[in-house]
């Protein structure tokens, strides 16, 4: 069977309310492709009507493929299972809630045509979100650009295409703590930006609140930058030197008969330890935890069902990139 040109890859996470629009968007946008296609929803573990959905989508259309998790194991892990079982020679990565317009990818086609591997959706405005959900957005890009020590492109979620060749190698990546645009460019490759407006959300609420948004940084800073050891390291020292103003002063105040007996030891001995070793602690248990994690070496994620797949072990990846044909014109 001859592998598609274009794999979408669409990670679902209960949004019964947004398939069938989903569905008449896919299908208008994929009637003006000119090229083979396949798309790949990833459920998942919706606890509504999602999967019953996707399921009588892909009754009425074979190249409309279901992936099934036994439980929600998180929107980056269900994106790698899609670039799992992905065969398309470009791969697109969008999400369901139509906030990533599918009619973008036509320009992302034509600049993988040109000769680019990567080419990432770049928010210029970001419709229907408060001035916090921005603000706190920029700030989180901006953060992590100067946190890592690869280039990072701003603005730029997961929305994208990716030539095969670099899907590959995503696919050699396993780590369980995963951020998957950064992973994208430690990957490397030829890349390129497609600015475009960020849409409302068509219905339904975000899947990603201030607390999992806190939870999604700490990953990709603690994935890839020790950036906070470091500045565990410079905290130590300032506390240091903090506890030798601290502790002069607290010798003149008992020299001078300022304080009652043992005031100053006490505020030396704290001054000295106890900033910096709570933070210190903090940070090295956010490293340490992430080493337990993958030590363990779980599969990334469980499948409970498929449709319109064939039986495949998702642990089974390739790893050479170089292997990959292209069929760019």
């Amino acid at each position: 069977m001859q592998r598609p040109a274009l794999s979408l890859i669409i990670p679902v996470y209960n949004e019964e309310e947004i398939i069938a629009e989903l569905d008449r968007r896919l299908k208008a946008f994929l009637a003006e492709v000119d090229e083979t296609w396949e798309v790949l929803f990833v459920d998942d573990g919706s606890q509504d009507g999602t999967s019953a959905a996707l399921g009588n989508l892909a009754s009425a259309e074979p190249r409309y493929k279901v992936i099934s998790f036994s439980r929600n194991f998180g929107h980056q892990i269900a994106i790698t299972a899609g670039m799992d079982r992905a065969e398309g020679d470009a791969v697109v990565i969008m999400d369901a809630d139509l906030q990533d317009p599918p009619e973008v990818v036509t320009e992302m086609i034509q600049k993988w045509r040109e000769g680019y591997d990567v080419v990432y959706g770049q928010r210029s405005i970001r419709h229907g979100e408060s001035v916090f959900k921005r603000a706190t957005a920029a700030a989180f890009y901006r953060v992590m650009r100067a946190l890592m020590p690869i280039e990072m492109p701003l603005d730029a979620g997961d929305f994208r295409l990716m030539s095969r060749s670099v899907v590959l190698s995503m696919r050699a990546l396993r780590e369980q703590h995963r951020f998957v645009r950064a992973m994208v460019s430690w990957v490397g490759f030829k890349q390129t930006a497609v600015r475009y407006e960020r849409p409302e959300r068509f219905a339904g609420e975000t899947k990603y609140p201030l607390r999992k948004m806190i939870r999604f940084a700490i990953d990709g800073i603690t994935s890839f930058s020790i950036v906070p050891l470091r500045v565990a390291t410079w905290l130590g020292l300032l506390s240091g030197l903090v506890a030798i103003v601290t502790s002069a002063w607290a010798l003149y105040a008992a020299i001078t008969e300022q304080t009652v007996p043992g005031w100053a030891t006490i505020m030396i001995a704290v001054a000295l330890a106890a900033s910096a070793q709570l933070i210190m602690t903090g940070v090295l248990g956010e490293y340490i935890g992430r080493i337990y994690e993958e030590v363990k070496r779980r599969p990334l994620y469980v499948v409970a069902d498929t449709m319109n797949l064939p039986p495949s072990d998702p642990s089974s990846v390739t790893t050479e990139a170089a292997a990959a044909p292209s069929r760019r014109s």
